[in-house]
Formats: C-alpha cells, structure tokens, sequence
C-alpha cells in the first residue's frame, strides 16, 4: 500500500433484499415464497424482489409483466414506504450506538466509520458481526457487510457473501483484491461503461491498472481519474454524517398515456403539491427548478429554469412549470411526469481525516 493513503475502518451495512424482507417479516405467510414488492400490472415495476424470486431471474426495475412471465407463483406486494423508513430508522439508531459517523445511502445501506467506536473495539469485523446479529435479534432482519480501509472497497466486499455474511478486506489485501475483481463489478460502472472499457481490452482491475491517467481520461474524461484511483486503493472520501441531499423530487408513472396538455398540467399540478409537501419537510428551499418528461417510448426529456430567488411553495414556482411545459408542443404520448428542485439552500458537509495507521 502507498503510505500516503488515509486507512480507516469503514463498515458497509446492505440489508439483504430489504423491501421484500420487510413484507415478509410483517406476514408470515410470505415466508419462503417469491415475492417482488412493486406492480404485476402493465405499467407495474418491480422495485425489490426477495430471494426466493431472484432465483428466477427476478430484478429490481423489471416490468412487473417479465416479472410474471418468468415465475407465474410471483407474489406482489405494494410498496410501504412509511414503514421501510421506520424500520430503517431502527437500524440506523443501532448504527449510532457503534459510531456518530453514519452516512446513509438509502433505506436500507449505509456506511459507517469505526475507526474510533464508541465500544472501544479494535476489530472492525466484530463490529460489523455484533451490528448484523443486533439488527436479527432486535428487528428480525438479515444484513450483510463489507469492511475495509475506504467506502469504495467496504461496497464491493458487502456483496461478496451476501445474503447474511460479510467480508472483511484488510489494508494489504486491497490492491491484490481489485487487481483480480472483474471489471464489472466496481462500484459505479455500468453495462455500458463496462461495454467499452472491454472494447479497451480492460476486463479487471489489473487491466485497468496498466492503463495511464492520460488514456483513461481520454476515454471516460472525469471518471478517468476516479477509475485511476480506486484501482489502485485511493479514496479520500470520508464517511459524511451530515450528508445533505442535493435535490427534492417526486413523480408520477401513469396506468395510461397522456398527451393532452391540459391534462398534463392537471397532473403536474399534483405532483407539485407532493413536492411542496416535501421540501417543506425538509425544510429546504431551491433556486433550479426541472419537469421529467417520459414518453411512451420511454425516451426521456428534462427541461429546467433557475429562478433568482429560493422556492419551496407550490404558488412560487408552479407558473415556471407551465412555462416549461409551453416552451414545446408535446406531440408523443407521455407515460411519466415528475418534477425536481434543485441548487438547495444548503451546503455539503464534508469532513477532513488525518492519516491513520490501523490494524483490522
């Protein structure tokens, strides 16, 4: 490892298929069964599927009719948001009791920084065991987690032995470790990203190793660097408790099309007294405000205006929505509708860590 790397003790906790574990939990009856938690209908998507339908090829995203086709016993469940984010709040209050360092990723992950606990336990890896058997006996759900010296390893190695298990990957394992995992499976790179990095011959982390700063920010700009680093064990960011949401949204996917543009204002008008609700919630206010147009093609369409002052009433920042909405004719039939509101009147919260030297 390069010495000037800051190592910390990093745990990342990923419910295992959360959503869906939740539904079962809260009825027993589902034990067991495939169940995909999200629409079976014809605009239906699945958004979580447990583990029992995973082994038909069920994923999150997947239409709710593929989702049928290809395990007719698949049981749907409507989504309960409410709930989710009480039992998450749970698990997270559990977190807290190791670490003040939690930063939360979604509902059901999160990463947290142990490298000075509030248990005074040097072994990260019998933090992460203690949490995930708290999280069982407490809640009645099953975590996994991934332990390492920076968030981007802590990540990948949470979904090696998962469900239910763990991977701890020391300092002097880091390197050896990226040099073999497949291209595919970094953080952060997608199919098609990972289409062309194969196209460049880099297939794993060593091929991708061998590469130059200069190449790879020709072919990927930014995220040439970023790809220089984490290859090689180097991420500076550090876990953000105070971690603040850059945007508010909230959007509607429709059991019909809709191309009359009155009707499309009438929807837009309800999606926008769901954001107002939201932001106040929140209690934030924000300058951009973007309408999210997908069609029935699902090609999709963004337009945006920034206004000079901060909004987060509906009456402040609707008529710019219209506007946006008149600024083109729409002309193909619309399936979904949503809107944004963004450059909040917040700041990021980043933290600063000296350099650590530890032991796993």
């Amino acid at each position: 490892m390069t010495t000037d790397i800051p190592q910390r003790k990093i745990i990342h906790i990923d419910m295992d298929a959360f959503y869906a574990s939740v539904e079962q939990m809260d009825n027993p009856e589902l034990m067991g069964k495939p169940v995909a938690v999200g629409g079976g209908s014809e605009r239906g998507v699945v958004a979580a599927a447990s583990y029992e339908a995973r082994e038909f090829g069920i994923r999150s995203a997947m239409s709710g009719i593929l989702a049928r086709k290809k395990c007719p016993k698949l049981i749907f469940v409507k989504p309960r948001f409410d709930r989710y984010k009480e039992i998450s709040n749970q698990i997270r209050n559990i977190f807290f009791e190791y670490s003040d360092l939690v930063e939360p990723l979604s509902l059901d992950e999160a990463f947290i920084d142990v490298t000075e606990n509030k248990k005074g336990n040097p072994s990260a890896g019998n933090i992460a065991k203690e949490i995930r058997q708290r999280i069982f006996d407490e809640i009645g759900l099953r975590a996994s987690a991934g332990i390492s010296i920076n968030k981007f390893t802590a990540k990948i190695a949470s979904d090696i032995n998962k469900p239910n298990g763990q991977k701890t990957i020391k300092p002097n394992e880091v390197i050896p470790f990226l040099e073999e995992l497949p291209i595919e499976k970094f953080f952060g790179v997608g199919k098609v990203t990972a289409k062309k990095m194969n196209s460049l011959g880099i297939f794993k982390g060593a091929d991708l190793k061998m590469k130059e700063l200069n190449f790879l920010i020709q072919h990927f700009r930014k995220s040439g660097k970023h790809f220089y680093n984490i290859v090689r064990g180097i991420q500076h960011t550090a876990v953000q408790p105070n971690r603040i949401r850059k945007s508010i949204a909230a959007e509607n996917t429709f059991t019909e099309d809709i191309i009359n543009e009155d009707e499309i204002i009438e929807r837009l008008s309800s999606i926008a007294d769901e954001l107002e609700r939201r932001m106040k919630k929140s209690d934030v206010k924000g300058k951009t405000i973007t309408v999210k147009i997908k069609y029935n093609n699902f090609t999709l369409q963004t337009r945006s205006k920034t206004l000079v002052d901060y909004v987060n009433i509906k009456r402040d920042f609707f008529t710019t929505i219209v506007a946006l909405i008149n600024q083109e004719k729409i002309q193909k039939p619309v399936r979904l509708l949503g809107i944004s509101i963004s450059n909040l009147d917040t700041l990021e919260m980043m933290g600063n860590y000296s350099q650590l030297k530890i032991k796993f």
